[in-house]
């Protein structure tokens, strides 16, 4: 098989957005797919002996993914990095966007010894969203310090404020706060794109939900209140996070389709 891209061992660190959540697929690691797995597996079509791990858990706030993922995504040799951490410090109430970034840099700055690729990831455009519109402002100054990291570090930023796709609904799964498969099949074009890697994904495929009425669309917000909302809230008056006790998905590089 003719090389046609740089990478063969892809690691990929984060919370939930990374680790695949709202993108169920039960024959997948950990029973969703995701973004980074949609990207590896077009990565692992353009080259041979190609790895992947992902070290990513849901609810992980930026010190955690530096104290529970930074080392062990080093030991195995990466060539390829993708890092999304900060987005669930930036949206707690109080927090200073650019104290996370200052933590962030952190482990850019560690993760970087060794000369891997690294891809940053801007956070979408959240003035969509009734919900997160209020700390647009903050969610900004924050894409801002990732951008400036960049930068410093010579990473690739993987644009989502950019994006004229992502601040959609039919994006989002039914919690509002994860990506659906379409949104995350979205957000590995834009890598892929980022990474300058050909590719046959499709823009809108798999196909949008159907549009909904508004009054289906106000009788899906109460129930997503009642359902997703009002624990959250719980969740975060006792310090509990969603990834509590979870494990990552794919902790040791391996073949993306491992052979039986």
């Amino acid at each position: 098989m003719t090389q046609k891209h740089p990478w063969s061992r892809y690691v990929a660190l984060g919370d939930s957005f990374t680790e695949g959540i709202g993108d169920p697929e039960p024959s997948s690691p950990g029973g969703n797919r995701g973004w980074a797995d949609r990207v590896a597996e077009v990565l692992n079509e353009k080259t041979d002996n190609f790895v992947y791990a992902n070290l990513a858990v849901r609810g992980k706030l930026v010190d955690q993914i530096i104290e529970e993922q930074i080392d062990p995504a080093i030991d195995l040799r990466p060539d390829l990095i993708t890092i999304s951490a900060g987005g669930n410090d930036v949206i707690r109430p109080g927090s200073d966007p650019d104290a996370v970034a200052a933590k962030f840099e952190s482990a850019i700055a560690r993760l970087s010894a060794n000369n891997p690729t690294i891809v940053l990831f801007t956070a979408v455009d959240v003035g969509f969203s009734p919900v997160f519109r209020t700390i647009r402002g903050k969610v900004a100054i924050y894409n801002e310090n990732v951008r400036k990291i960049a930068h410093r570090y010579d990473c690739i930023v993987a644009d989502q404020w950019a994006s004229d796709e992502l601040p959609d609904a039919r994006m989002w799964a039914p919690d509002r706060l994860h990506l659906n498969p379409l949104g995350h099949h979205a957000v590995a074009r834009i890598v892929l794109e980022a990474l300058n890697v050909e590719n046959d994904l499709v823009p809108m495929r798999p196909e949008p939900l159907p549009a909904h009425s508004w009054r289906e669309a106000r009788r899906e917000d109460i129930s997503w209140a009642r359902e997703y909302l009002v624990p959250w809230v719980i969740r975060r008056i006792r310090h509990q996070s969603s990834g509590d006790h979870i494990l990552p998905k794919r902790p040791e590089a391996r073949a993306v389709f491992p052979q039986e």
